[in-house]
């Protein structure tokens, strides 16, 4: 049996650290080009890239999913869901059969820029009555099933702000998320 010795050659420590730099230095190039590019497209005038304010329309809905099934299939649950009208747990009925069901916004995250004018149209879809407000913007608003909310306000604050239905806690809790204006 004959043996084949094939020699490779070991980098040294010096081949070794630059090979190691070399991809996050790669990374970092490509990113700053990426932004130089980014940075170019945001206007005629080649001044710096800045978003200006604008009228950003959202359209959301208070819905209800509900979920069922029998004790047969699955126990019912022993643990108690967080108290307010937000969750619902009926327990099994005569044939076994038993409902878990919630309140929430859909969509239940609305990012803005500060400065934009937000036009919220929001529809009831279940439930029959959501006595709602958002936080530092929207003192209080109604939704109900069937009907068409419109709310229209400038998000001139930046932060993170609670869009709640009061009748449907802790669970009907959205957020209303104003970035700065870069």
């Amino acid at each position: 049996m004959k043996y084949f010795y094939v020699r490779q050659e070991v980098p040294d420590m010096f081949t070794r650290r630059r090979a190691q730099l070399l991809v996050p230095l790669t990374l970092m190039v490509a990113g700053a080009v990426l932004l130089a590019i980014a940075a170019g497209c945001g206007g005629d005038d080649g001044a710096s890239a800045s978003i200006e304010p604008t009228t950003r329309t959202f359209f959301m809905e208070a819905v209800e999913p509900k979920g069922s099934t029998s004790a047969e299939k699955e126990p019912f649950p022993t643990e108690a869901l967080p108290e307010g009208g937000g969750y619902k747990l009926e327990e099994p009925d005569e044939d076994g059969n038993w409902v878990v069901e919630t309140y929430t916004w859909a969509p239940d995250q609305i990012v803005v820029y500060e400065g934009d004018t937000v036009n919220l149209e929001i529809v009831g879809i279940n439930g029959a009555r959501h006595d709602s407000l958002i936080e530092k913007y929207v003192d209080e608003f109604v939704v109900e099933r069937g009907k068409l909310t419109s709310l229209s306000f400038v998000a001139d604050k930046a932060g993170v702000f609670k869009i709640v239905c009061t009748i449907h806690p802790p669970a009907m809790t959205g957020e209303l998320l104003v970035l700065p204006r870069p």
